[in-house]
């Protein structure tokens, strides 16, 4: 049982792990290759489709060499979902385009609470005192080290409230679908991805030349261009499967809460690499904001033993023999892969 948990512990770990270090990689990468300093390629809903072309494929190549295995989701469950995706990838899009980037950062801000409103509406669920707490001084934190100047508009307004909502009801809809139909991370990746690819590099092209005013048939590409689009494809392959993996695993209220540390590290690795202004005011927001990402995570933890307490003791009110049976029939049923589909003899 311990080692259960340890093991627990790691896969945990390495999921957030792989999804801060692939998060933070991919917009370092996007940066050097979206910036007018670097490759100005300014197609970034078109880049999107190339990031699930190449997870569509990594899926299918998984599915037909064994390593995953496919299972039933109806159609029309994977195309809301990818509707819902699609149109968190165009609200934030056309979000940043429209607004301010303070509002931009406010709107991103936002998504906690309304994943928090969202859960309790969807699915009744309750957060503690001490929760709900720690997810105000990250919010604070985060917008001390973000939110400059805030300007409305209310085009901008109703794209960032598109935005909030779809993406908050995308990454909902992503622990639910892997509960509903017992389906694994990455399993149900690989069948929204298709969908996902087709849908935005079809589109991408006529989002993209409405927001920069550019055609993606008249950008010169170049080696260093190409390089920089084959590293971002790489890297938003383990975005979207430690996306998947974590939400999964933990909530898409914990995924949004701990994700602003991709935030905090952005912002230092932009002073460090790229000579982007680090003030006083940004240090004080990353320091409250990684406080708060402490305190949710002991709050967390404390939430769950305190469930723990007040569920009954089943083992208390079995037998031997009933024990005795469970553990046989254990033992005989073959163990799932839970990530991987796979049954291991």
């Amino acid at each position: 049982m311990e080692n259960e948990k340890k093991a627990s512990a790691i896969s945990d770990v390495g999921a957030w792990a792989m999804n801060v270090v692939s998060s933070v990689g991919i917009i370092m990468a996007n940066k050097q290759l979206m910036s007018n300093h670097g490759y100005a390629f300014s197609f970034a809903t078109t880049l999107t489709g190339f990031h699930f072309a190449v997870t569509a494929i990594v899926g299918l190549v998984s599915n037909a060499t064994g390593y995953s295995a496919a299972k039933h989701v109806p159609l029309w469950e994977l195309l809301w979902f990818s509707v819902v995706a699609n149109m968190s990838i165009t609200g934030m899009n056309f979000s940043l385009m429209l607004n301010s980037v303070g509002f931009y950062q406010i709107s991103k801000l936002s998504m906690i609470p309304v994943v928090c409103v969202m859960e309790w509406i969807l699915h009744s669920k309750h957060y503690s005192r001490e929760v709900k707490m720690s997810v105000m001084v990250v919010v604070i934190g985060v917008g001390v080290c973000t939110v400059t100047d805030v300007k409305v508009n209310l085009k901008g307004f109703v794209c960032a409230c598109l935005a909030v909502l779809s993406t908050s009801l995308q990454q909902i809809s992503i622990g639910s679908l892997q509960k509903k139909y017992s389906i694994g991370s990455f399993e149900l990746l690989s069948k929204t991805a298709p969908i996902q690819a087709l849908s935005l590099l079809i589109l991408g092209p006529f989002i993209d030349y409405y927001l920069s005013d550019k055609l993606i048939t008249e950008y010169n590409i170049s080696t260093g261009a190409t390089l920089f689009i084959v590293l971002s494809c790489s890297l938003a392959v383990f975005c979207n499967v430690s996306q998947y993996l974590c939400i999964g695993r933990f909530s898409a209220v914990s995924f949004q809460v701990l994700g602003h540390m991709k935030t905090v590290c952005v912002l230092t690795l932009g002073w460090l690499l790229f000579d982007s202004e680090l003030t006083f005011k940004n240090i004080m927001g990353m320091i409250i904001a990684v406080v708060g990402m402490v305190i949710y995570s002991w709050a967390v933890e404390v939430e769950k033993q305190s469930s723990a307490k007040n569920l009954p003791h089943s083992k208390n009110s079995l037998t031997e023999e009933e024990i005795r049976l469970l553990k046989e029939g254990v033992e005989n049923i073959p163990l799932k892969d839970v990530e991987l589909g796979e049954a291991k003899g």
